[in-house]
């Protein structure tokens, strides 16, 4: 069976509710804010969330100054501190609510999934859509990593590890069935973390030559699977894909 979708399909099908985010925001980090009106809370979190990350990706999260941010969301320096009490209390929130999204929607997705051949594919095009639909954060934390404190630092590298041992446990799973045939799958999970991660730190690269997620989820599924695949299961997987391109069959 065919899981795969298109992009278009999958945001319709993911409601990713900001509105949802930031109750979760706002359960975790309760005692630093005081506003309690739920319209105001939702809007201005939201308002302020999007332009950290456009602050962020610009200059720098530790160039940004509170000046910065209180101008881009046109909040007061004092309304500003009403939903967090410093850069760190907001540094946390942003780190929290994307990977509280992430490990929410790619569970969804992919948990369902029993066939291994088809949970890698799964797994693979989730990823790669979802840093297209959070691709402010995706980018932001990949490249804010390396100048966080030692505890965020440690979480940032725990999430990039967990969605590798993500890959690799479902290539064990399918080498055990004999599905795939890999010699080290730990390493095999991390190029093609490394292909899943090109899509938004590159994005610039693949807009450029008008390569959009569609195509560019069906291509690195496809050269996953030639990797992968055992001899005898990619003939009968090879009418997924039509062409170098990875072109997906409707």
């Amino acid at each position: 069976m065919n899981h795969l979708i298109r992009f278009k399909a999958f945001q319709q099908q993911v409601t990713l509710s900001r509105r949802e985010i930031c109750r979760e925001v706002f359960t975790h980090h309760k005692k630093n804010i005081t506003i309690k009106r739920e319209k105001t809370l939702d809007k201005n979190l939201l308002r302020i969330f999007d332009a950290a990350l456009t602050i962020s990706n610009r200059k720098g999260f530790k160039a940004m100054s509170m000046r910065d941010l209180s101008r881009e969301t046109g909040l007061s320096m004092g309304g500003l501190y009403a939903y967090f009490s410093g850069k760190e209390d907001l540094l946390e929130m942003l780190l929290r609510t994307g990977r509280t999204t992430i490990q929410r929607i790619l569970s969804a997705h992919v948990d369902p999934v029993l066939h291994p051949v088809s949970k890698l594919r799964v797994a693979v095009q989730t990823h790669i859509f979802l840093s297209e639909v959070l691709q402010p954060w995706f980018y932001f934390s990949y490249m804010e990593a390396r100048h966080l404190a030692p505890a965020h630092k440690a979480e940032a590298k725990a999430g990039e590890l967990g969605t590798e041992k993500l890959f690799q446990d479902i290539l064990e799973q399918g080498r055990s069935k004999g599905l795939f045939e890999v010699l080290d799958s730990l390493l095999t999970a991390s190029v093609i973390k490394a292909m899943v991660q090109d899509w938004y730190v590159k994005r610039w690269k693949y807009a450029k030559r008008n390569v959009g997620v569609d195509q560019y989820a069906s291509f690195v599924i496809s050269c996953v699977e030639r990797l992968c695949l055992a001899q005898s299961e990619r003939q009968a997987h090879a009418e997924l894909y039509a062409g170098a391109s990875g072109t997906m069959v409707e």
